[in-house]
């Protein structure tokens, strides 16, 4: 398990502790957390679960595949060089402690 904090466009912090094997999109879907709609259910066909993480973790995980990347030109909000889809960030303990940022708007 990983705790990871989902902070908000306007700052607040919500800290969710996430089984491995689940995915981003579905911690914050299953703890409430606003700012992730995972609206395909993490089949990556929706964009949806857009987040930002500090550059630190983005270069610590596996890149982005070219689904994601197709998926990722779809996104609402601002896309930067740090953006992915939560659906495709898959938890382990490694994890542990990442903060993951929730654009204004998925939709």
């Amino acid at each position: 398990m990983a705790w990871i904090t989902y902070v908000s466009a306007d700052g607040t912090r919500t800290r969710v502790d996430v089984p491995d094997g689940s995915n981003l999109m579905l911690g914050a879907v299953h703890n409430n957390v606003p700012g992730i709609d995972g609206e395909c259910g993490g089949c990556l066909s929706c964009a949806t679960c857009h987040v930002y993480l500090d550059a630190e973790w983005a270069g610590r995980l596996a890149p982005a595949d070219q689904m994601e990347l197709e998926m990722l030109e779809a996104v609402a909000a601002e896309r930067r060089p740090t953006s992915r889809l939560g659906c495709q960030i898959v938890i382990d303990a490694s994890m542990d402690e990442m903060p993951v940022h929730l654009p204004e708007l998925q939709t």
